[in-house]
């Protein structure tokens, strides 16, 4: 593939014209359209569709202006660095964390961050589902016991686990008894927890009495006395400490795994690669009582 025609691509496509992008830059129009067309005939692939309104990606105009974009400005970056001799982080991050994250650390992060490297604008989406980093455009997403994907690699960098707690003036059930349970997103259909604790395993039967949205909000509720509920420790610890919670013990295979990631197919800019090592800096060892110290912290 011949890489000045890719680039004479993106920068049409950015600009969403021929002549708009020989403005921008200098280059002559007809340049421009010949390099556009000796693309698509390596190809065989149509990438724009050209009409009396101008020009429009096509669905696979469309496909490798985002596959590539990005990539090629990772490369202008990473020349311009090397050239001045320099490998300072610069230009836009984007980056999605899940809701919980976001709400208890990505506030600290971004300002130490953005301290240190105040070339770097950084644009942080807080959402849960599983985002296409390629299609999307995303740097670098954070996620919680991803499922494995052969496009994206990357690194834990935090550990926590579940526990199910109450507040103190909450009576523990015993035998076939049932405790008021306060969950996160709709009832499913577990009608029990399995817990390991000081005195080994037991099964604690739950009746929902409310189903919240937020884990925060779940603690919150927690805290009031309404019930019992499985709450990552690291959101707990304070509250374990002080005794306004108290600890049942821990679920059963409620392991949980944070982890950075990017996609395989990239080069590892500068800003991915210092954003990375700043999650290392924060979280040295993640574990669970890292995240809670780090909470403790924060404004």
């Amino acid at each position: 593939m011949d890489w000045l025609a890719l680039a004479d691509f993106n920068l049409v496509a950015r600009h969403g014209s021929f002549g708009e992008a020989a403005r921008a830059t200098g280059r002559p129009k007809a340049t421009l359209s010949r390099r556009v067309s000796e693309l698509e005939g390596s190809l065989d692939l149509r990438l724009f569709e050209r009409g009396s309104r101008g020009l429009k990606l096509t669905q696979e105009g469309h496909a490798l202006y985002e596959r590539t974009g990005t990539l090629l400005a990772e490369i202008a970056e990473t020349a311009a660095a090397i050239a001045s001799g320099s490998e300072r982080p610069r230009g836009r991050l984007r980056i999605s964390a899940p809701m919980l994250f976001s709400q208890v650390a990505m506030g600290k992060l971004v300002a130490t961050f953005a301290l240190k490297y105040p070339e770097v604008q950084l644009e942080v989406t807080t959402e849960d589902r599983g985002v296409d980093m390629i299609e999307e455009g995303y740097d670098l997403v954070i996620r919680v016991n991803p499922a494995p994907d052969e496009s994206l690699i990357g690194r834990v960098f935090l550990r926590d686990r579940l526990v199910v707690v109450a507040g103190p003036g909450l009576e523990r059930p015993s035998g076939q008894a049932v405790t008021p349970a306060v969950l996160r997103g709709p009832a499913n259909a577990a009608a029990a927890w399995d817990i390991t604790g000081p005195e080994g395993k037991s099964r604690i039967g739950i009746r929902p009495v409310a189903q919240l949205s937020s884990l925060i909000m779940v603690r919150d509720t927690v805290r009031l006395g309404v019930g019992a509920a499985c709450l990552p420790v690291s959101l707990v610890a304070q509250d374990l400490e002080a005794g306004t919670l108290v600890h049942w013990g821990d679920l059963e295979g409620s392991d949980i795994s944070v982890w950075a990631l990017y996609p395989s197919r990239r080069l590892l800019s500068p800003r991915v690669s210092a954003f990375l090592e700043h999650l290392k800096d924060a979280f040295p060892t993640g574990e669970p009582q890292e995240l809670a110290a780090f909470i403790r912290s924060s404004p």
